[in-house]
């Protein structure tokens, strides 16, 4: 699509459309615009603007409103060329910092958890949260059986290879030391029952790591893996105007319930530098085709995974890429 050419009062008329329409969630009129923003210029050059950028495909007009609304086409320009760098507010960079590295444990699911939590609630849009590929990583697999035939597989990166004849040591004091008890047990118990076990040192530095971080590695409640993706809360953007009919209501639930495809569009993201956006009609899915989607990659060493925020296409573009670029780069310290 050849790049729309706008003039210098056309770019501050869709500007401040698109600024109206992100704060009030109601179409954008002339007067309204004139009053607001002192653009220089009368309602009616204001109007005749706005039915320029309605016939560029910018802006469009609800037949029960005499106002207009930007289009995906308005957003997508609006972000790639008029929007104006944002630092993010020291406010927003402590409370986001603070609520990621606070609460119980730093194992990689928690602090996902928090992350897409966090920015969530900040936004007030979707968190969203893919786990880290691991496909790069030096990983070693136990896996304990547990009543019933329920099988609970954990996840521990370790410095280097593991010798076989020290993972089966490690495999040896683990079933005797801790089978038969509940994962609570477990939890409560792990040090004093580890401790003394006096395996070799490259099979005691392995135990070391469950000692360290067994509440995490042992919690019944946390299960990710690089298809599953962590949510924050839902009814944060539940709240939003989009949502309150019967048609948006339903859109947000079946987001939320189709977990393993947002894992699979938030996992082509995983590569892509900076900051990714993708608006409405941009998506190759028409189920997300009322939602923004904006994410940005974490890193720490090899592990690499995706953090953002998905909401309407109405949102505060500047502060959002703000906070998910800070969240992304918080995550990757976390992490490290």
């Amino acid at each position: 699509m050849a790049r729309l050419e706008l003039s210098d009062r056309e770019r501050k008329v869709l500007e401040a459309v698109i600024q109206t329409y992100v704060e009030t969630a109601q179409p954008a009129g002339s007067r309204q615009l004139a009053r607001k923003f002192g653009l220089g210029v009368s309602p009616a050059t204001i109007r005749n603007t706005m039915s320029d950028l309605e016939e560029k495909g910018l802006l469009y007009h609800p037949h029960t409103s005499a106002g207009r609304v930007p289009t995906d086409a308005a957003y997508r320009m609006y972000v790639d060329s008029l929007l104006p760098p944002r630092p993010l507010a020291a406010a927003d960079q402590r409370r986001l910092a603070r609520q990621i590295a606070s609460g119980g444990g730093n194992a990689i699911e928690a602090i996902l958890r928090r992350a897409a939590q966090s920015l969530g609630v900040i936004t007030q849009e979707l968190g969203v949260a893919l786990g880290p590929s691991l496909d790069s990583t030096v990983l070693r697999r136990l896996e304990l059986t547990l009543e019933r035939g329920a099988v609970r597989t954990i996840f521990v990166e370790t410095k280097g290879e593991i010798a076989d004849v020290a993972l089966a040591e490690v495999n040896r004091v683990l079933n005797e030391r801790l089978g038969g008890l509940t994962l609570r047990e477990i939890r409560q118990t792990l040090g004093t029952r580890l401790r003394d076990s006096l395996p070799g040192e490259e099979a005691g530095e392995l135990l070391n790591v469950f000692i360290e971080e067994g509440e995490q590695l042992f919690d019944p409640t946390i299960s990710l893996d690089d298809d599953n993706v962590l949510l924050g809360q839902a009814s944060v953007l539940a709240d939003q105007p989009e949502f309150a009919s019967g048609e948006g209501m339903r859109r947000l639930v079946a987001l939320t319930e189709t977990r393993e495809h947002l894992a699979e569009v938030l996992r082509s993201r995983s590569g892509l530098p900076g900051i990714s956006i993708t608006i409405g009609s941009e998506h190759a899915d028409p189920k997300l085709d009322t939602f923004t989607l904006v994410t940005s990659e974490y890193k720490a060493g090899s592990l690499t995974g995706v953090i953002g925020v998905i909401g309407p296409t109405r949102m505060p573009y500047d502060k959002v890429i703000s906070l998910v670029r800070h969240a992304s780069e918080l995550v990757g310290e976390l992490l490290e």
